[in-house]
């Protein structure tokens, strides 16, 4: 079997290029699954990022909708401020009147 000491060699060579092949083949599968795992996490971080992102537009989207509410209740509010303003100066002035007509009867 071992005749010469290019017998024992040969044997070596092959069974540590056996081992090497094992090793690589096992860190080449390992290296593709982190590969697959890595893959999976960017893709739902990209769906995280795609909710968040439609998430701002509809934050976004509401708030400027709800500011042209804000804007017509704002007009709205002053308008009733300057009725009520109004109908206090027109009543007012009825007492005033109703005052000023009580003193002359008297």
């Amino acid at each position: 079997m071992f005749e010469t000491s290019n017998d024992i060699l040969n044997w070596v060579l092959a069974a540590s290029s056996g081992v090497l092949v094992f090793f690589l083949c096992w860190a080449l599968y390992y290296f593709i699954a982190s590969a697959q795992r890595i893959y999976r996490l960017i893709r739902q971080v990209e769906r995280g990022v795609g909710k968040a992102e439609s998430l701002v537009d509809l934050i976004r989207e509401k708030i400027s909708s709800s500011g042209t509410y804000l804007a017509i209740f704002g007009e709205l509010l002053k308008r009733g401020i300057e009725f009520a303003k109004d109908r206090k100066e027109n009543k007012n002035e009825r007492d005033d009147e109703a005052s000023k007509g009580k003193t002359k009867k008297k």
